[in-house]
């Protein structure tokens, strides 16, 4: 009986009590970074108002300022999973970091000195510099889930929601205070870097064991980096994270339609303030955030494909709730259901491609591309069928990609081999689209048990191990 009770009281009561420790730190960082993304961003948006004043532009002209950043944002992803293949994750994640803060602080200076010129440079060094980090930050939140064995993504993308919203508070603070932009964007540039400078060396966890000979690795020259980059361009030649690019891409449109449509839709359509459109907003930003916060669990035990067809449904019907209400109250239930569909489709997504860690750079780059095509076409589209039709009811042409998406979410089901070694038991979930199944490492009760090919891991090479770790 007292052994009994022993072994009963060792046991951890915590659900990471067997995570590796650096592990829990990475992701600790890791959540961090995606809070400083959602704020730096979202204080700039929240400026507009501010950018557009001072250098007396137009609204169209502002579109038209911001429609080239998307373009240099499209340009960059399309070539950033070759990058990191080629730099690895912490070196890409830094330089991204020196860019980006150059960019903000370029947005404060276009405006001060009244300069367009210098504010499309910032525009565009921030949209490229947001991608070439973006893709990194994704293939490392894999990582961490597949090393911690449960569903962890969609708390990465939560971080990002609430740090979007501290953003948006910093900005409006800043606008009633009425602080210069270069002060504003000067400091956050500063203290981004800094962030970012002490915090992305933790968040990217270090190389696995080396599998392969010293003779080997040595011989791991250009043939076999090129190798690699091939490899990771490749990606835009597989079906299946091409359809998982459609499922990531509608989830982009509807949540861009949102940022961009849905206070206006309420203003015009509702006859109401922007202080109440702002709130509705809110809202749905707040129902976002709450998906993707309650989401981990749901996914661990339903699944991938499960929680995703239902997102669409549930997204589906508050968006054709809130297009066709004859009363706010009514809509703004139907962008409660808009915005807990839309939550965890990206997600999701972005775990289904990253799988192999060999191949996931790539294919995380190909899914980010769709996903910045959304970014680049929606704007326009809906405001030219916004003037004929109505906001609200340009909002509904989103249901045709949602039915898309819905079809295709059996797309995101895991097809990682159970490479399991005997005698050894995984964590996570049940369900094969839950949590992906380790290609590289297997986490079991005690220990990290690596799973090696030997005749694979020697053709490729130290630059074509576990992309998301090359470099590092």
């Amino acid at each position: 009986m007292s052994v009994l009770r022993a072994r009963r009281a060792s046991r951890p009561t915590s659900r990471d009590a067997r995570v590796a420790p650096e592990v829990l730190r990475a992701r600790r960082l890791l959540l961090g970074l995606y809070v400083l993304l959602g704020l730096t961003v979202s204080s700039w948006l929240s400026r507009l108002p501010s950018v557009r004043d001072q250098l007396d532009l137009t609204t169209s002209d502002l579109g038209v300022i911001l429609l080239i950043g998307a373009v240099g944002s499209l340009t960059m992803v399309l070539v950033a999973g070759a990058i990191v293949v080629r730099w690895g994750s912490r070196r890409t994640m830094l330089v991204a970091a020196v860019l980006f803060s150059l960019a903000t602080l370029a947005l404060g200076l276009g405006p001060t000195l009244g300069s367009v010129a210098v504010l499309v440079a910032g525009i565009v060094l921030m949209s490229a510099s947001f991608a070439l980090g973006n893709v990194p930050m994704n293939v490392e939140t894999a990582v961490i889930e597949r090393r911690m064995g449960r569903t962890v993504v969609p708390q990465f993308h939560a971080a990002f929601s609430i740090g979007s919203v501290v953003g948006s508070g910093i900005g409006a603070l800043a606008a009633w205070g009425q602080v210069p932009l270069l002060i504003q964007f000067g400091v956050v540039s500063v203290a981004s870097l800094v962030w970012r400078f002490r915090a992305v060396p933790g968040a990217v966890l270090p190389l696995p064991p080396e599998p392969v000979s010293a003779a080997q690795a040595g011989d791991a020259g250009p043939r076999r980096r090129g190798a690699g980059m091939r490899r990771s361009l490749g990606a835009w030649r597989e079906k299946r994270t091409l359809l998982i690019g459609l499922v990531v891409m509608t989830a982009a449109l509807s949540e861009g339609s949102a940022n961009n449509w849905l206070a206006i839709a309420v203003v015009d359509g509702f006859a109401q303030s922007e202080a109440v459109a702002a709130l509705v907003f809110g809202v749905f930003v707040a129902s976002m955030t709450v998906a993707r916060l309650v989401g981990t669990r749901l996914i661990d035990r339903f699944g991938r494909v499960r929680v995703l067809l239902g997102s669409g449904v549930v997204s589906f019907a508050g968006l054709a709730l809130f297009g066709t209400a004859p009363s706010l109250p009514l809509a703004l239930l139907g962008v409660v259901g808009w915005g807990l569909g839309a939550g965890l489709a990206v997600p999701i997504g972005m775990v289904a491609v990253s799988e192999d860690p060999m191949r996931a750079a790539g294919r995380v780059a190909v899914v980010s591309a769709f996903a910045s095509v959304a970014s680049l076409a929606a704007p326009p589209l809906l405001g030219l069928a916004a003037e004929s039709l109505g906001t609200r009811q340009a909002l509904l042409l989103i249901l045709g990609a949602m039915v898309v998406s819905i079809v295709l979410s059996g797309q995101v089901r895991s097809t990682a081999p159970a490479a399991v070694p005997r005698g050894v038991r995984p964590t996570g979930g049940p369900d094969a689209g839950s949590v992906p199944a380790p290609s590289a490492s297997v986490t079991g009760d005690d220990l990290l048990v690596e799973v090696v090919v030997p005749d694979t891991l020697a053709g490729l090479g130290e630059a074509e191990r576990v992309p998301s770790e090359v470099g590092r």
